[in-house]
């Protein structure tokens, strides 16, 4: 009669998740590779980041920007 329904999570939540895991579970390369894909993900934040910017100052500089 129900069908499983998947949850959405949150904006963020995954993030939370990931920050309260238990890294005593994890090896040392393990721990490595952790490392390298949070460090991808913060550069691909950080692309998203200057991406925004770039509109930002583009829109600003076509409308006359904020006074």
């Amino acid at each position: 009669m129900f069908e499983d329904v998947p949850v959405r999570r949150t904006r963020g939540q995954a993030l939370a998740e990931l920050a309260r895991e238990d890294l005593e579970l994890y090896g040392v390369e393990e721990l490595r590779e952790r490392i390298q894909a949070l460090e991808a993900e913060i550069a691909r934040a950080q692309a998203a980041i200057s991406k925004k910017q770039s509109g930002r100052a583009a829109a600003d500089a076509l409308f006359g920007g904020s006074e």
